[in-house]
């Protein structure tokens, strides 16, 4: 396997090059005469700014119809409230923000409840996996490269483990990473249950109880404690989580049946969830194309990797070194041909 990448000139026309990359990489040859075709993005949250441009999203419908495939851009709901969070609401995000080059289909159902469980290997015995996903031929798995909070990366591997799973798998795998309370700091001020959007944190006896088990563990809470009393830990198993989901969504299809493409511009340290992701914490990359979930990402992380640790604390090889140990092929330093 191989990376093809072009690299980001603003003074190109990046799309002409992307279709180039797409010509030499040979990428959409996994594409059947009648293949019901996933496209699965991220339309980012209502105000989100950095994902692909719909232009590319087009080039990519183009491209899969060409070689006689069906498409349809796919993405699952949210677990948290938002424009995401349910089927109807989604897909009227994904036209607002410019994503019509194909019908969009909620991956998970009306309301993330559409699965299909699928046993896999490593911390999660099984995973439900989106149904619309499970029921694809093929998928080309659109990523814009960026950081996360705790899980540090979000590339391909949170695209996917994530991403094509059901509301609840998506709770089971953040719940994976442990908070904790030390009511020694804890002064009782109430910020957490005022920045939590479920207001799941308690005050008892004047100190904050975080017990519920529709708790998702983000870091909203902890990160907004004025007295550090609220920790997230064990933050390396939602990686973990993460891969095994990978690898439950990935056995659903025939081996050569997916395909990956990285956009590495607009890098911001938070991920498309929110509208304010921040600024960009590393320059513009270029698009990577591979059919290896684990070296698209080892290619981009190759450039990543020292900002985004520093950043978050974290460890952004952790989730595809997770992968080799559940035993999908890829090398965590691939060859990547460049394409000018």
């Amino acid at each position: 396997m191989v990376v093809h990448f072009t690299p980001w000139n603003p003074e190109k026309n990046m799309f002409r090059m992307v279709e180039k990359l797409y010509e030499s990489s040979k990428i959409f040859d996994m594409v059947d005469d009648g293949d019901l075709v996933a496209v699965k993005l991220h339309v980012g949250e209502w105000g989100a700014v950095n994902t692909p441009e719909p232009i590319f999203i087009h080039g990519i419908v183009e491209r899969v119809k060409s070689r006689g495939g069906k498409p349809f851009l796919t993405d699952s709901c949210t677990y948290y409230r938002g424009m995401r969070n349910n089927a109807v609401d989604h897909a009227a995000n994904a036209l607002a923000n410019g994503y019509n080059s194909a019908p969009f289909i909620s991956a998970d159902g009306l309301r993330g409840e559409n699965g299909v469980r699928v046993a896999t290997r490593g911390v999660l015995d099984a995973v439900d996996v989106a149904g619309v996903i499970a029921g694809a031929d093929a998928m080309v798995v659109v990523t814009h490269a960026k950081g996360h909070p705790t899980a540090c990366f979000g590339g391909a591997v949170k695209n996917v483990g994530m991403g094509c799973t059901t509301r609840e798998a998506k709770l089971v795998q953040h719940r994976c990473v442990e908070l904790r309370v030390d009511p020694e700091r804890c002064t009782g001020c109430g910020t957490c249950v005022e920045v939590c959007p479920y207001q799941i944190p308690k005050i008892v006896d004047g100190k904050a109880v975080i017990d519920s088990p529709r708790c998702m563990r983000c870091p909203i809470c902890s990160s907004n404690c004025p007295s550090g009393a609220i920790k997230i830990e064990k933050r390396e198993n939602i990686d973990k989580a993460l891969a095994s989901a990978v690898y439950a969504v990935l056995s659903t299809f025939k081996p050569g049946k997916v395909c990956y493409i990285t956009f590495a511009k607009g890098i911001t340290p938070l991920c498309d969830c929110v509208p304010g992701s921040g600024r960009p914490i590393h320059p513009d990359l270029g698009v990577y194309v591979s059919n290896s979930i684990i070296e698209v990402d080892a290619a981009v992380l190759k450039h990543l990797a020292p900002v985004l640790d520093a950043r978050h604390g974290g460890d952004s090889w952790a989730q595809i070194k997770e992968l080799k140990k559940l035993g999908l092929e890829g090398s965590l330093d691939p060859e990547v041909i460049e394409i000018k």
